[in-house]
């Protein structure tokens, strides 16, 4: 048998045939949701394959998709496969500087879009090599045809709409049937399946080539770690050209018989972020897949809500959490009986009555969360397991497609990433041949049939990343006794001290956060310097809170009491005396996707947010003063008038 997603595919329109497999929210107004079983994923993809070889594209060509996720972003991408070509999985949020550059890298020879991309892909088109022809997703045929007006854009020539895609496809099926046959049969497990250009976060973007057998490895290897009921659903919420997404809701999918719900994009723009929570009560899902930005906007509203109803309910729900929290420890380690016995009443008062209602928020059927992307606070796990809805935190990056390890209901333990998937060797190493003991930490190696085939027409970066069949991650972590990998940052984004030494600034970030609430966002940083200092945006409702609790009517009180908050971690010992910030400064907006300092996976864009922010770096080198101008400036307006 072929180890295929094409193959894959196959099996599971055969197995599981009408069920269904993706669903999207379709018309106007309140609209409809409708489904798409695996049969038919299966059969409409092929005929869009017949219609791509009537085309003229051939085996090897590169196709990019540049859309939100939807249902027929599945169907494009296996019909892309099935006609021997390679997917480019391109961020619906990328900028007028940032397609170009990888369509062009990648020869992309068509590109598939939506009606909310359409026209930041047609506006640029004079700087795109090979005048690659667009294929439109959408249905809304009015707005295809206005823009197609305004860029001078022929249909049939420059540009077609998927239905009218599809229905050639079912026109030229007889004629192409021997081709399509025949580029089916070539396929190979190490063909190109998709070209993923990594975000950029430390450097320019790379074109990570992922192959058949790497996708069909790392999915298999999931069965064996996530207990996942036949048919249970999700709503797909992360893009689909984020590797986690792409891997779990459209492969992964296929060997349990997972139903993928979309999230709504009518209307665009700030559209999805709006319907979530509509989307949750609608759908109903089994399980989520996250990022911790996205778990922690959750758990804030969440404790807002719950604090506006004051009294009583913020008595029962801090008690129930308090106790749930120590109930729980730490996911892997029994909880002392006495701690049980102690905290039984409190827990089970706020079970019942309290984080019955916050779990209806995900639709009632929630059972457990996935997390990737970046490290997950123990706050955040903490919180979620004792409310009933645990958020198991895995680790992987694209290269490895994407899954390394995860934490599962089989077995979890908080602040870790999980147990490393059984075909995955890894390694913990100190420098290029000396290896870690336990416990000790070091950068992440792996060896595996998920490992990627290297970067797109970029030896010297292969290299770098590929010795030997090892992939060198970048990552830095160590294993633990009980069999578990800690991940603690990135290699690349470490601290480096005047006198040469290294730190992770993801341990700092993480300690501050977990015992300060009213961090909102943080980046600490040291670049060769005597000393580390921090950039943090504030979580304006829990800093108008503690005024108002605690009666602060002043900018030197206030002040004085976000800087208790901000060190409040330095009792904990965690972090080295010579590492811990020597000043913050405070940051009056948020860092936004908008201003390009957090990517379409949510992380923070470090060298971006120095950039920005590069003057009120320097002046916490030239003094140190936590209580400076800027910094009142930036709190006086949360002060009530």
């Amino acid at each position: 048998m072929k180890r295929t997603v094409i193959q894959m595919l196959y099996d599971a329109a055969q197995k599981y045939s009408d069920m269904p497999y993706v669903s999207q929210k379709l018309g106007e107004g309140e609209g409809k949701w409708f489904d798409w079983s695996f049969k038919e994923v299966n059969e409409e993809s092929e005929i869009f394959a017949a219609a791509l070889i009537d085309r003229g594209y051939k085996r090897g060509d590169s196709i990019a998709l540049l859309s939100e996720g939807r249902y027929n972003w599945i169907i494009a991408e296996f019909g892309v496969l099935k006609a021997g070509c390679a997917s480019v999985p391109l961020s619906a949020k990328l900028n007028e500087k940032e397609i170009p550059f990888r369509l062009n890298h990648s020869e992309s020879q068509a590109v598939i879009v939506s009606e909310y991309t359409l026209e930041q892909a047609a506006a640029m088109r004079e700087q795109l090599k090979g005048n690659p022809f667009f294929i439109v997703l959408s249905s809304d045929t009015n707005k295809t045809d206005e823009l197609a007006a305004k860029y001078s854009l022929e249909e049939g020539r420059d540009f077609v709409a998927y239905e009218d895609f599809i229905s050639r496809g079912k026109e030229v099926m007889n004629d192409v049937r021997k081709e399509l046959d025949r580029r089916l049969e070539q396929v190979d497990e190490n063909d190109t399946v998709t070209i993923s250009y990594t975000s950029g976060t430390t450097g320019n973007p790379k074109g990570i080539m992922l192959t058949h057998k790497n996708y069909w490895v790392n999915s298999h290897d999931a069965t064996k770690i996530m207990n996942l009921p036949i048919g249970a659903s999700s709503l797909i919420i992360l893009p689909l050209d984020h590797s986690f997404a792409h891997t779990v809701g459209i492969y992964i999918s296929l060997l349990f018989g997972l139903h993928m719900n979309f999230i709504d994009y009518r209307g665009g723009g700030m559209a999805p972020l709006r319907n979530i929570t509509t989307n949750l009560k609608e759908t109903k899902p089994y399980f989520l897949l996250t990022v911790p930005a996205l778990t922690g906007n959750f758990m804030k509203k969440m404790v807002d809500g719950i604090n506006a109803k004051g009294g009583l309910i913020v008595k029962i729900f801090e008690s129930g959490l308090k106790w749930g929290i120590k109930i729980k420890g730490n996911g892997y380690n029994k909880t002392p009986l006495l701690t049980r016995i102690a905290g039984f009443f409190p827990y089970q008062l706020a079970s019942r009555l309290i984080f019955p209602k916050l779990r209806d928020v995900f639709g009632g059927n929630l059972a457990f969360c996935v997390g990737g992307g970046a490290l997950l606070e123990i706050k955040q796990q903490e919180f979620y397991s004792a409310i009933g809805i645990p958020v198991y935190q895995g680790y992987g990056l694209t290269e490895a497609a994407p899954i390394i390890c995860a934490n599962s209901p089989k077995k979890a333990k908080f602040g870790s990433s999980g147990v490393i998937f059984g075909s995955i060797e890894c390694r913990i190493m100190k420098d290029e041949t000396t290896e870690a003991s336990m416990g000790e930490a070091g950068e992440i190696v792996i060896r595996g049939g998920n490992t990627m085939k290297g970067y797109f027409k970029n030896p010297d970066a292969t290299a770098d990343a590929l010795k030997g069949e090892w992939l060198w991650t970048g990552d830095l972590g160590y294993k633990d006794p009980d069999g578990f990998l800690v991940v603690t940052g990135r290699a690349k984004a470490l601290l480096i001290s005047s006198d040469g030494e290294k730190y992770s600034p993801e341990e700092i970030e993480e300690a501050v956060v977990n015992d300060s609430d009213l961090v909102n966002q943080i980046m600490v940083y040291n670049d060769m310097k005597k000393y580390t200092v921090g950039l943090i945006t504030l979580n304006e409702a829990n800093v108008e809170k503690m005024i108002k609790d605690q009666g602060i009517k002043d900018v030197d009180s206030l002040l004085k009491a976000i800087y208790d908050s901000l060190y409040a971690f330095k009792a904990s010992g965690k972090i080295q005396d010579n590492w811990i910030p020597s000043t913050f400064a405070l940051i009056p907006d948020a860092f936004t996707e908008e201003q390009g300092l957090i990517n379409s996976t949510m992380k923070m864009v470090r060298r971006k947010v120095t950039e920005m922010y590069q003057g009120r770096i320097d002046a916490m080198y030239e003094d140190t003063n936590f209580f400076s101008e800027e910094n009142r400036a930036a709190v006086a307006p949360l002060l009530p008038s």
